[in-house]
């Protein structure tokens, strides 16, 4: 599949780049993006919920009333679930919530998103660019320029480029990530994907691993 490389600005260079199929026509596995994305979000969690049970709960242990004759049940403890201010039953306590994948799956689940958006030709690739100081006005205009103002937008680089990074960071809908730090959600949750030209190359070289 070939791309037309475009500069920054939104020119055309008159140059085109090929997508691999390796990596960008292969038949996609649905299980494995979501067992993928389901691990990206299970490790975002922090994992410190906590409620006090029955034992953590202040108050005394004296006993309510007398055990029979008050036609009512049975009480023993002010602290019992059933009483208002006791403690929680089976309630959350601190876990970590992260799982383990095999890297071959992760790297079926990866292929398998840039496959859907080289499909549904959400992919656009951009000339390597760099911003001599770090301007969210020239990212917004790099963004119009590529009529991608409105999308939510996830631009991969090859290298980390700071001014790059600080430029895009405050505008809304849209992240930069490196060519080694693409996962698997983020190319889902973006409408369209921006690749710096040098950037194929790198997630090919990771991808056909």
């Amino acid at each position: 599949m070939d791309i037309s490389v475009v500069k920054y600005s939104g020119e055309d260079t008159g140059r085109k780049i090929s997508l691999s199929k390796e990596v960008f026509g292969i038949e996609p596995n649905d299980h494995a993006i979501y067992l993928d994305v389901k691990q990206y979000l299970a490790n975002q969690r922090q994992g410190t919920h906590k409620s006090k049970e029955r034992a953590e709960i202040s108050g005394s242990t004296k006993k309510i009333k007398k055990q029979k004759g008050t036609g009512t049940a049975r009480a023993g403890s002010i602290k019992s679930p059933v009483f208002r201010g006791g403690g929680r039953v089976f309630g959350p306590a601190p876990r970590d919530y992260s799982f383990k994948l095999n890297k071959k799956l992760k790297e079926l689940a990866r292929k398998s998103a840039l496959t859907y958006k080289a499909k549904d030709k959400s992919i656009s690739v951009v000339e390597d660019f760099s911003l001599e100081a770090p301007k969210t006005k020239e990212y917004l205009k790099m963004l119009s320029a590529l009529s991608l103002g409105d999308k939510k937008t996830l631009l991969v680089l090859a290298e980390n480029n700071k001014n790059v990074v600080l430029s895009g960071r405050n505008i809304q809908n849209t992240k930069v990530v490196t060519a080694d730090s693409l996962n698997t959600y983020d190319v889902l949750h973006a409408d369209n994907l921006i690749l710096s030209e040098s950037s194929v190359e790198k997630i090919d070289n990771l991808l056909k691993k």
